[in-house]
């Protein structure tokens, strides 16, 4: 079982920002920007690539926006999800990362 599946069944703690009975968005304990939340299915998916049910990414993409506007991110935001140990996933289990609260850079 991975931390994330141990934090969904209540087995290890997290900062709660949101939940409902589909995602769960929490604060990172080891943030790399001001305000830098992780919104993770409830469902045990590895990544993005294993994703069947595209109806999840867009229900945390609505929950972002809420969750943008609500916390005065009128500046910008980064949105995005690793992929596998080359794309910087340490976790294997789907989740998103919301970045802000200070310029961010390009990615290149």
């Amino acid at each position: 079982m991975n931390v994330f599946a141990k934090i969904i069944a209540g087995e290890i703690p997290a900062d709660k920002v949101f939940e409902n009975e589909r995602i769960l968005v929490i604060k990172d304990i080891a943030p790399q920007a001001p305000v830098h939340l992780l919104f993770i299915p409830k469902e045990d998916v590895k990544d993005l690539q294993c994703l069947e049910n595209l109806s999840l990414v867009s229900e945390m993409v609505e929950i972002a926006k809420s969750l943008a506007e609500s916390m005065n991110l009128k500046k910008g935001y980064r949105f995005v999800t690793n992929v596998g140990s080359d794309g910087g996933q340490e976790v294997p289990h789907l989740h998103f990362h919301l970045l802000a609260g200070r310029p961010l850079g390009s990615i290149s």
